[in-house]
């Protein structure tokens, strides 16, 4: 197929000595962020965003089936045995994250969808098979890794599809589909876990081959999804990038758009077969310095606030308030719906009201909550039903916040480093954040002092305060612009 050379490329001079200097002006940037919203970005948001569904699954499971595994008959895990553990799916998420994450910005996003979900697949099933600490652990980790490597093909993709007006709404549901993940995990862990139904050391295993089944229907899902038109430009192969955003816009105006329109902005790239690590370095820590700060603030904080309170849920229910491993789901369900409210319905203020304003309010307000409903749990005011409502509320704001880290790092970097970048500040703001969490609180829960846990969560709320300060001096106000327009790319030519 032609290159749309009249229209997009300014050819009619010099064919050969363009394709000679690998240099090639386009406006597919301006195309794909021109179309409406259609059955396509439903489609892509459907079979790509599903990996926030399956992580809130997962880590669901390892917090409700918690109380199951320390009854096991067969493997009897202690509060420390089940921090490690989540802190080893964790490790894994940091680990895949940075190498599948370098793996998208070099061969594409495509090829990583499935590679990523075959190792999770894989793993999730054999968690079931677990035989004893070592093996969960192990199995923990490797399911962590193909959801961390998920996370930046993902991320990375849907910005590079989504038209810049929806960017912002789009990623906080999307990230706030978690939710619906760990709604799916309660309703599992309540039929599962209960003796009158199944056997109480095989309920938790058969748990885990949800996350396996669901992901072969996504398999089958995910075989329609283009490779990113934008990577494609920058990587050499601009008549298939031509090609896949021609097909595109047929399906959702039924014809290509004329690009000899002047709202249709070019741009001059230089192509390249990949990206030196040392412009990796250079470009996430020098010239997007001011960037990264924010990135690994808002990623430290969130990662540390939501892992380690979510990974230790059913275990302050159970060990403070009483309640019956097999109910801990009814009091996950309500918890689920304020995570999955709260960017559904503050998510659109992103992208009016703008990024620096949102972040700033949801980041402050989720860590002031937290520290007032610590203190009325290390008074033992609360009640089970009154704690749970408590965690509601002040993560119906920490959902947006959290998604809002992600769409943050996702979209402030240059389209050649920007799954690498979200792997690097997820794998650094998880690895301070979120594998010390779990663990931290599981040896605070373990003392039996709920002084001691209060101090856990005046952690949490001090680290989400100070984010939301960096936040509203140092983050970009980038809603509703271009990805091209709020970092260019490194291939970018004047």
């Amino acid at each position: 197929m032609e290159l749309q050379q009249s229209a997009a490329l300014n050819y009619a001079s010099g064919v050969a000595a363009a394709a000679t200097d690998r240099i090639v002006e386009t406006s597919i940037p301006a195309r794909l962020d021109a179309l409406p919203w259609s059955g396509f970005h439903t489609r892509v948001v459907l079979a790509l965003g599903i990996t926030w569904i399956l992580d809130g699954l997962e880590v669901t499971l390892a917090g409700a089936l918690s109380g199951a595994l320390k009854q096991s008959p067969s493997l009897h895990f202690s509060n420390l045995d089940l921090g490690i553990a989540n802190s080893a799916y964790l490790a894994g998420a940091v680990l895949g994250a940075l190498g599948f994450g370098w793996l998208t910005d070099r061969i594409g996003r495509k090829k990583l969808f499935f590679i990523t979900l075959a190792l999770y697949l894989s793993a999730t099933a054999a968690t079931a098979l677990s035989w004893d600490v070592a093996s969960y652990a192990a199995f923990r980790f490797l399911t962590g890794a193909g959801i961390g490597g998920e996370y930046t093909a993902i991320n990375s993709t849907i910005q590079e599809l989504v038209p810049a007006r929806y960017r912002g709404w789009t990623d906080l549901v999307i990230n706030g589909s978690f939710w619906i993940g760990a709604a799916m995990g309660a309703v599992a862990a309540i039929v599962l876990l209960d003796p009158a139904v199944i056997a109480p050391d095989l309920g938790w295993r058969l748990a885990y081959l949800i996350g396996a089944s669901i992901g072969l229907v996504v398999l089958l899902m995910r075989m329609w999804i283009p490779e990113s038109p934008r990577w494609l430009m920058i990587h050499g192969r601009p008549d298939q990038a031509h090609a896949i955003v021609d097909e595109i816009e047929r399906s959702v105006i039924g014809h290509d758009q004329d690009t000899s329109d002047a709202r249709f902005t070019k741009i001059r790239l230089k192509m390249r077969d990949h990206t030196p690590i040392r412009e990796v370095v250079h470009t996430l820590f020098s010239a997007y310095r001011q960037r990264a700060l924010v990135g690994l603030a808002l990623m430290s904080a969130q990662a540390f606030f939501y892992n380690a309170i979510f990974f230790t849920f059913a275990l302050v229910l159970t060990d403070f308030y009483g309640i019956k491993a097999d109910h801990v789901g009814w009091y996950l369900l309500p918890f689920a719906a304020g995570n999955f409210l709260g960017p559904l319905l503050l998510g659109r203020l992103f992208d009016t009201l703008g990024r620096r304003t949102m972040i700033m309010f949801t980041y402050g307000v989720s860590g002031l909550l937290l520290a007032l409903s610590g203190y009325l749990f290390s008074i033992g005011v609360l009640t089970a039903q009154g704690q749970t409502i408590a965690w509601m509320v002040i993560f119906f704001f920490a959902s947006p916040a959290a998604s809002a880290a992600y769409l943050t790092v996702s979209e402030t970097f240059p389209l050649e480093v920007r799954a690498l970048a979200i792997a690097v500040f997820y794998a650094v703001g998880t690895g301070i954040g979120g594998v010390i969490g779990p663990a931290l609180f599981g040896a605070l829960i373990d003392t039996g002092s709920r002084t001691s846990v209060f101090a856990g969560y005046l952690l949490g709320a001090f680290l989400m305060i100070a984010a939301a300060i960096v936040a509203w001096r140092y983050a970009v106000s980038a809603e509703r612009k271009s990805l091209e327009q709020i970092a260019r790319p490194l291939a970018f030519m004047e």
